[in-house]
């Protein structure tokens, strides 16, 4: 209990930030921009015009006045400015600690009458060359706030604007009538969609190691060059994995479990994101596994290759072996040796020697080993 008191005078709004006050930025410089990236009401699908940009708490007003919903849209707000939202629409202390530190797993958790859903999202990095250190995918966050009447997204990261998808669904008035739920499933299914786009780029990434690995002829190329490029393709893999997996279980609730914020309708869609998102995690876990087998693959040809080099040492070193030894021989200035004294004594110890030499590379040479 002294744990969630101390959240909640973490969260718990200052005095200057009062509910009436319509104040949420007191952190910020005058010239930073503030993290409130829109802020709208949308009422029978159709986004209200106002004459000035409206603060959450006008917004809310209107809704509660005039009926709709309220889409407010965040980029890494800090404590202080998600303050006063938090206490405008009554969420969660520990609900609003995961949305302003970030680094949360996918998730889907219910505090009273709002879903709180936590969507990681992939980007995939461009790079003309992949190597030991080429960054592959890069991740960021989306926390989203379902209620009855607001939807609240908060979101961390260079990438994963939300600015077109707002574009889109306000095209889509039929579907935006259907109310924060909306929302969320078209969120989840522009991240879902994300992860397909990434697949489909890592999978070209993957094929282009594997042919590299496995092709045939890569004389003049360093041995083991390839592992380090491997190893690190693997590490960003593993990170595509962190971000699909847990996602899996939320989306199945959505899908399966009847929810009152959920609209049936929406719900059905829900079973769609569920499907491809599952494909993609078979895909991802199938990406680990491949990769496996190709770094045990390349280890295991720089392991035969390096048992090639010292046959082929161990080939010469007995070749070699066959001069010195007649050398050493007649190198120790005995009176009485074998053909010491016969005109034709060195020549025929030179050919003899170079006749064993000849004949022992024939052998190693037919045997593999040169």
């Amino acid at each position: 209990m002294s744990m969630i008191r101390d959240l909640r005078a973490a969260v718990r709004p200052r005095p200057s930030l009062r509910k009436d006050s319509g104040t949420y930025d007191t952190t910020r410089d005058p010239g930073t921009p503030s993290a409130v990236v829109d802020c709208a009401v949308y009422r029978d699908g159709a986004r209200v015009v106002t004459p000035d940009q409206l603060t959450p708490h006008e917004a809310m007003r209107q809704v509660r006045r005039d009926g709709g919903f309220v889409w407010i849209g965040l980029h890494e707000p800090t404590e202080a400015e998600f303050a006063g939202i938090a206490s405008e629409f009554g969420l969660h202390p520990l609900a609003v600690e995961d949305a302003v530190q970030a680094h949360q797993r996918p998730k889907l958790e219910r505090y009273d009458d709002t879903l709180f859903t936590v969507f990681k999202t992939i980007h995939y990095v461009d790079h003309a060359q992949l190597t030991a250190t080429s960054e592959v995918v890069e991740t960021g966050e989306v926390m989203c706030f379902t209620g009855r009447d607001f939807f609240i997204t908060v979101r961390h990261g260079g990438q994963g604007s939300l600015r077109a998808l707002r574009h889109r669904l306000q095209d889509d008035p039929e579907l935006l009538a259907r109310g924060p739920s909306a929302v969320l499933h078209a969120i989840a299914d522009h991240v879902v969609d994300g992860y397909i786009a990434v697949a489909d780029a890592v999978q070209d990434d993957i094929d282009e190691v594997e042919t590299e690995v496995f092709s045939p002829g890569r004389k003049g190329t360093p041995r083991g060059t390839d592992a380090g490029r491997i190893y690190q393709l693997k590490r960003e893999v593993l990170e595509f994995k962190r971000a699909v997996s847990p996602l899996l279980r939320p989306m199945q609730l959505l899908s399966e479990r009847p929810m009152r914020l959920i609209d049936p309708d929406i719900q059905k869609y829900f079973r769609d994101v569920a499907d491809h998102l599952a494909r993609v995690q078979e895909q991802v876990l199938g990406f680990d596994e491949l990769l496996n087998s190709i770094l045990q693959a390349n280890l295991a040809q720089a392991s035969v290759a390096q048992n090639e080099d010292m046959r082929k040492i161990t080939s010469w070193a007995a070749i070699i072996a066959v001069p010195t030894m007649v050398c050493g021989v007649y190198g120790m200035n005995f009176k009485h040796m074998p053909e010491l004294h016969w005109r034709y004594g060195y020549p025929v110890i030179m050919g003899i020697t170079v006749v064993i030499c000849l004949g022992i590379h024939r052998t190693l040479k037919r045997n593999g080993w040169l």
